[in-house]
C-alpha cells in the first residue's frame, strides 16, 4: 500500500507492527475523519527490549473530536480481557491526527500517564501519504520528555 512508517533509532526503543495492522489502522482512521481514531496495541516484549505488536484494537473515541481522544472504557476493559486470554500484554495506544503531523501534541503529552507505554500516532495530514510514528513519553507533568521509537513494519 505504499504507506510511510518513519522512525529514528533510540537505543532500546524498537517496536514492530504488521503491515496488515497498519492498513487496518489507516482505513479506520480515514473512516473516522474529521475525528481522531484511537485504539490500543498489545503484544510482547523480548529480553532485548524489542516490542512486537501482535494485535491492535480499534476502539471508539467517545470525544468525537479532531483535537483529542478518549477511549471508550467498556471497550478498553474488553480489550484488556482479550489480551489476558491471548497471553499478550498492553504495549500502549494509537491514535490518528486527521490534520496535523505525526508527533505528540501538547494535549498528547499532558495525557501520557504511562511511562512504559508506546504511543503510536498516525498522521492523515496528507491522506495519500499517511505517516505513522511511535513515541515514548515520560517525566513530570510540566517537563515531559518525548523520544521517538524505531518503528519497523513487518509482513503479515
Amino acid at each position: 500500500m505504499g504507506r510511510h512508517i518513519q522512525g529514528v533509532k533510540v537505543k532500546g526503543m524498537k517496536i514492530t507492527i504488521k503491515q496488515s495492522d497498519f492498513d487496518r489502522m489507516y482505513e479506520h482512521a480515514l473512516s473516522q475523519r474529521p475525528d481522531e481514531a484511537c485504539g490500543l496495541i498489545a503484544g510482547h516484549e523480548s529480553e532485548d527490549g524489542i516490542r512486537s505488536i501482535d494485535k491492535i484494537y480499534i476502539l471508539t473515541n467517545t470525544d468525537h473530536t479532531n483535537e483529542h481522544f478518549t477511549i471508550d472504557p467498556r471497550e478498553q476493559l474488553m480489550a484488556v480481557k482479550d489480551m489476558r486470554s491471548l497471553g499478550i500484554v498492553p504495549l500502549g495506544n494509537w491514535h490518528s491526527h486527521p490534520e496535523t503531523p505525526s508527533r505528540p501534541s501538547e494535549e498528547d503529552k499532558r495525557l501520557a500517564n504511562d511511562s512504559r507505554a508506546s504511543y503510536l500516532i498516525l498522521s492523515l495530514e496528507h491522506e495519500d501519504e499517511p505517516v505513522l510514528n511511535a513515541f515514548h513519553i515520560e517525566g513530570a507533568q510540566d517537563s515531559r520528555t518525548v523520544r521517538k521509537e524505531e518503528l519497523i513494519i513487518v509482513e503479515g
